[in-house]
């Protein structure tokens, strides 16, 4: 039985809710890749297998050990997960769930050792701007989104109108408005339903909604 699961689940390839690790080598490394599980839509580890899908098995009881502490001390706030281990013809795989965090976003830090909020995107861990922070603490407070659609929102209409999507950057070059105000302008419009987020996993980009 833990064959044929273990087998389904690596049967799926890396995904936007599964991930392949050989080893675990490196706690920060691991602690980015359970935020941005908890973040996005919850997901699994397979431990112990490789990027093709091999069995290779874990090395030691360090590596359970590395993600505990992973998930404790460099995910902030910490990320609960489960994990089981499942023996594939003598060598063990170790399968991490981490379900998806219901009302709070979790850090974890970058290279330089910065605290970020990282999503899942396909099989990509990415770092969330600030409109995606902007929009996840105000998502509660929709009701008091003020459009005016004064001269500043309008731009945004207009550089929508001639690039169906848009970066950020590319938003604020064409604009010339100051950073916070651009982002403001945006989450706004994002919270309305009037204009969506896109994701891939190298770019994050904006555009009408289906509903505009």
């Amino acid at each position: 039985m833990g064959e044929k699961h273990i087998q389904k689940l690596i049967s799926e390839g890396e995904h936007q809710m599964l991930d392949f690790k050989f080893e675990i080598s490196d706690c920060k490394k691991i602690a980015r890749s359970l935020v941005a599980f908890a973040n996005t839509d919850g997901g699994r580890l397979l431990v112990g297998v490789k990027d093709n899908g091999v069995i290779s098995g874990i090395r030691s009881d360090e590596e359970k050990h590395m993600i505990e502490t992973s998930a404790q001390m460099y995910c902030k706030p910490a990320v609960k997960y489960t994990a089981k281990e499942w023996n594939i013809n003598g060598k063990i795989v170790l399968e991490v769930i981490i379900p998806k965090s219901q009302s709070i976003k979790h850090k974890a830090p970058d290279h330089n050792n910065i605290y970020k909020v990282y999503i899942r995107v396909k099989d990509e861990n990415i770092i969330a701007n600030n409109i995606l922070v902007k929009v996840w603490n105000r998502e509660k407070d929709k009701n008091n989104v003020n459009i005016t659609f004064s001269k500043e929102e309008k731009l945004l209409l207009q550089c929508l109108n001639e690039h169906k999507n848009l970066s950020f950057e590319e938003f604020l070059g064409m604009s010339q408005l100051k950073r916070k105000i651009a982002e403001d302008i945006l989450v706004n419009f994002i919270l309305i339903g009037l204009v969506k987020i896109n994701m891939t996993e190298k770019t994050i980009s904006f555009s009408y909604s289906d509903l505009a």
